[in-house]
């Protein structure tokens, strides 16, 4: 499948799509766990095609002016934790850590 082929294509068909892609990968590594597969390089093939897949998808999502549902939610996502992922980064980078829950004596133990 061409990235050409792709770009044609609607979001909810692009998605349709990679669902699609990722069960009959399922199935042939299933397959090819318990015999040996006909056309091993479909496997490769069907790999690559759902990265391009998903590759449009995610450009499409960070066009200027996009109003993608996913762009949306995983805003609205950063927005309830009170946390920018670039924040969440910074602070991986620097070492500082999370605090520990404090754990209370089980009763009786």
């Amino acid at each position: 499948m061409l990235a050409s082929e792709i770009r044609d294509m609607a979001d909810a068909d692009i998605r349709s799509r990679v669902a699609e892609l990722e069960e009959e990968r399922f199935r042939l590594t299933f397959r090819g766990a318990t015999e040996q597969l006909e056309e091993p390089l479909r496997l490769r093939h069907i790999r690559r095609d759902i990265a391009r897949l998903k590759t449009i998808l995610r450009q499409r999502e960070l066009e200027p002016g996009s109003t993608s549902e996913q762009a949306r939610a995983s805003s609205r996502k950063a927005a309830a934790t009170g946390k920018s992922p670039a924040q969440k980064s910074a602070r991986r980078k620097s070492g500082v850590k999370k605090s520990p829950a404090r754990r209370t004596p089980a009763a009786g133990k």
